[in-house]
């Protein structure tokens, strides 16, 4: 092949990987409100905590902190993975029986005066997360005397709060406690039960009976608290959260009987199903990765809409909810646990295989044996 036609062909297909555009490159849509990263955890089948996106917390608090007769003891033994037996099932009983998914702790039974009780928290390894859509597949424990919650966190003062009371659960009750920690909290000695960032919300379901998605979509000026998709609560005022956190699980016992209750008379399980989140970023690498894969965002699928669950994460078919980071071209550029199926795993995380990066191996191949081939 003449030179000038090998550098023309090059020039043709660099051409045409530029045109080649990966999927959502330029993030994802909430109710019309774009969000630059992702973090998405499929607990029905990751084994391994280590590559979950999550780290398991230790920590002790006495009881004058905690501020109940009993203090809290955080290790990461009350975190258990048991994933479904197979990946391609969606229901069922996990490898150690009991429900699927990860299994957060209290241990049940009398601490003793002063004691403490054994507890879990789940914590993600991202600290930059700033505005959001966070939704989870949970299950609470039907044992009285725990506090199961899904929450975002800075400090005591800008925190966003969905907490259930399982003292609270009988026969015609099943609330949700929707809380904004902030300066108004502080003041009443971090009691936002009288403030304007707390809310009790019946719930049409028994959420120990079974799994249902929890969610809260943080914005500047307001809060949005959902169930199943159904918008419970907005909360705005100077309440809302203006500072990166990260997001938690936990459910925890310090035996006061004006809030927690407990300690419960056994070991009482509140199993996680999936945790997805839809966040801009504060960290400037992050920021500047966008800036770079996100070339036009007008552009065909550049955004992708998050969709709604059609019904609550129970049985094979609903319990399958949506993942991008279980599709192809769905997550270029984002740092997905590699524990999800259908990842390129790298160590402890994994970056999604692009469209754009295979079809440019594919071409450049082709060029070099069309070089070494044709005369």
């Amino acid at each position: 092949m003449p030179h000038f036609m090998r550098l023309f062909s090059l020039f043709s297909l660099i051409l045409l990987i530029s045109t080649v555009r990966a999927d959502c490159e330029c993030g994802y849509t909430v109710n019309g409100t774009l969000f630059t990263d992702l973090t998405e955890s499929d607990f029905l089948h990751i084994k391994n905590i280590n590559e979950s996106g999550w780290i398991p917390q230790t920590y002790t608090v006495d009881p004058e902190l905690s501020r109940g007769p009993y203090g809290k003891d955080a290790s990461p033994d009350q975190i258990v993975l048991n994933p479904l037996k197979s990946r391609y099932d969606w229901t069922g009983d996990g490898i150690k029986g009991g429900d699927a998914g990860a299994q957060i702790l209290v241990r049940g039974g009398d601490p003793g005066e002063g004691g403490m009780i054994r507890m879990g928290e789940l914590d993600t390894n991202r600290t930059d997360i700033l505005y959001g859509s966070f939704r989870a597949g949970i299950k609470l424990t039907g044992l009285p005397g725990t506090c199961g919650a899904f929450f975002w966190y800075l400090n005591d003062t800008q925190e966003i709060d969905m907490e259930f009371l399982s003292s609270q659960f009988n026969a015609t009750s099943h609330p949700v406690n929707l809380v904004l920690q902030s300066q108004k909290s502080l003041a009443a000695g971090f009691n936002a039960h009288d403030t304007d960032s707390f809310q009790v919300h019946q719930l049409p379901f028994d959420p120990s009976g079974g799994f249902h998605e929890y969610r809260f979509d943080w914005f500047n000026d307001h809060v949005d608290f959902y169930a199943d998709g159904v918008l419970l609560k907005t909360m705005s005022g100077d309440g809302v959260p203006s500072d990166p956190g990260h997001l938690a699980l936990s459910q925890w016992s310090n035996g006061d009987p004006m809030w927690s209750g407990g300690p419960p008379a056994e070991d009482a399980v509140m199993t996680v199903s999936y945790v997805k989140g839809y966040f801009n970023s504060s960290d400037t690498a992050r920021q500047d990765d966008w800036r770079n894969r996100c070339t036009d965002i007008n552009a065909p699928k550049a955004t992708c809409e998050v969709p709604e669950i059609p019904a609550p994460p129970q049985g094979n078919v609903s319990a399958n909810t949506f993942f991008f980071s279980q599709q192809q071209n769905m997550t270029v550029n984002q740092s997905i646990p590699s524990g999800n199926p259908n990842t390129v795993t790298s160590g402890a995380w994994s970056v999604q295989a692009s469209t754009q990066g295979i079809f440019t191996i594919l071409l450049l191949s082709s060029f070099v044996l069309l070089t070494v081939w044709w005369p």
